[in-house]
């Protein structure tokens, strides 16, 4: 649960990392596979060819996926987890001879990596700057944020489900038949924790099946129990067509991303596909076996200690928690679900998210560290967290909330 600075002191690590260390630091059975991986097979080409610990850790994860869904291409990443799953829409279109579905659909406020797809699709404006002309056929939802409704709550927001009819508008205005894919985080974090309101993902899953759209969840954050559910479709209950993974995967310690898919996708993409290559996309550390076995190894620390229900068992805890800053200074929302939370404070007088920075260092030169984006202090601990450490997370955010200019 701890890093160590440099100067010897311990930082309670209420981020996870970067959102991805869910079964927390320093985990020896992972070192130890991958120093044994290191010395038994340290490479294998990933083209034309396998290798049993990457098809072990492929098969471990089919298992974990929603039902329907059952396949696995490994990436290296998050970012080339959605570059991956926006080229398997597309030629999953051409392979079913509709190769005029090329529009991709993200969503306002999304994040979705800093490839060139993952930026286009995205929603936060910032992200995409400097970087010149980004994909032309995509467009965005109107976000699912809603302050003066749904301020506070405890749970799912109750309103803005009908906001997922905004993908009507787009289908109106382009038409069903040029739309591959929608791209949308279950739960948004980096944008700073949003919560999807009720009923929201059926409805989403609904236009895009009645319209021949595939939905896409982007789980980088959300999957491997950090709402208390190996993924969050299953948490909401609603299953997408793919899914994009990364981070709680190895929990953090070698890069690896994968997608996972429903069968059908598969079977279609292979059968129009020439004899030798069945998908023209891959990468030189696809599936990398030390990657692999650190994925093995974290999938087994999941289950053997049953993280994925302790997290769940834990939220409501964290939930009460997190909201009794709710009449603490500068706080205007708390946004929570499983073991994410965030916490928006109002801009001060130096302008956007000053006050959330400052906030962010008050923290960590008390000892723990968070997330800020904006002004939104983002939460995501270990979910191996002590109902004593979620006491110091808020604690401390109280005392420096109470100190903020």
């Amino acid at each position: 649960m701890y890093y160590q600075d440099t100067g010897g002191r311990q930082i309670l690590d209420a981020a996870a990392g970067l959102w991805c260390v869910n079964a927390g630091h320093g985990r020896e059975e992972i070192a130890r596979a991958v120093s044994d991986q290191l010395l038994t097979l340290d490479y294998s080409p990933a083209f034309q060819m396998g290798n049993p610990v990457t098809m072990e850790a492929a098969e471990r994860l089919a298992r974990l996926l929603p039902d329907g869904l059952d396949t696995v291409f490994f990436t290296n990443s998050g970012s080339e987890a959605v570059e991956t799953a926006l080229k398997i829409a597309r030629t999953y279109h051409v392979a079913r001879g509709e190769p005029h579905r090329t529009r991709l659909i993200g969503r306002n406020r999304g994040y979705h990596g800093v490839n060139f797809g993952g930026l286009s699709v995205g929603g936060i404006a910032r992200n995409k700057q400097g970087f010149g002309p980004l994909l032309a056929e995509v467009d965005h939802l109107v976000d699912t944020h809603d302050l003066q409704r749904n301020q506070f709550c405890k749970g799912l927001p109750e309103h803005g489900a009908e906001r997922a009819d905004d993908l009507l508008r787009l289908i109106k205005l382009y038409g069903a038949e040029t739309i591959a894919a929608v791209i949308v985080e279950p739960v948004a974090g980096s944008t700073g924790v949003l919560v999807p309101p009720q009923d929201y993902l059926d409805r989403l899953r609904a236009i895009c099946s009645a319209h021949g759209i595939l939905l896409i969840f982007d789980e980088v954050i959300t999957a491997f129990g950090r709402l208390g559910a190996p993924f969050a479709a299953q948490r909401f209950g609603v299953t997408p067509d793919l899914i994009t993974m990364a981070k709680g995967l190895t929990n953090g310690v070698i890069p690896m991303g994968a997608v996972g898919m429903v069968g059908s996708i598969r079977d279609t993409i292979f059968a129009a596909a020439p004899d030798g290559i069945e998908l023209f996309h891959g990468y030189t550390y696809s599936g990398h076996p030390v990657a692999a076995a650190a994925a093995i190894a974290t999938l087994d620390i999941y289950e053997r200690e049953d993280l994925f229900a302790r997290a769940a068992g834990l939220a409501s805890r964290w939930t009460d928690a997190l909201l009794t800053l709710r009449n603490e200074p500068h706080v205007i929302d708390i946004r929570t679900d499983g073991l994410v939370g965030g916490i928006e404070v109002a801009p001060g007088d130096g302008g956007p998210g000053k006050r959330g920075f400052s906030i962010f260092q008050a923290c960590y030169a008390r000892g723990v560290l968070t997330r800020v984006t904006g002004d939104i202090i983002a939460l995501s601990p270990p979910l191996i967290v002590t109902e004593d450490q979620i006491d110091q997370i808020v604690e401390t955010i109280v005392t420096v909330l109470r100190a903020a200019a």
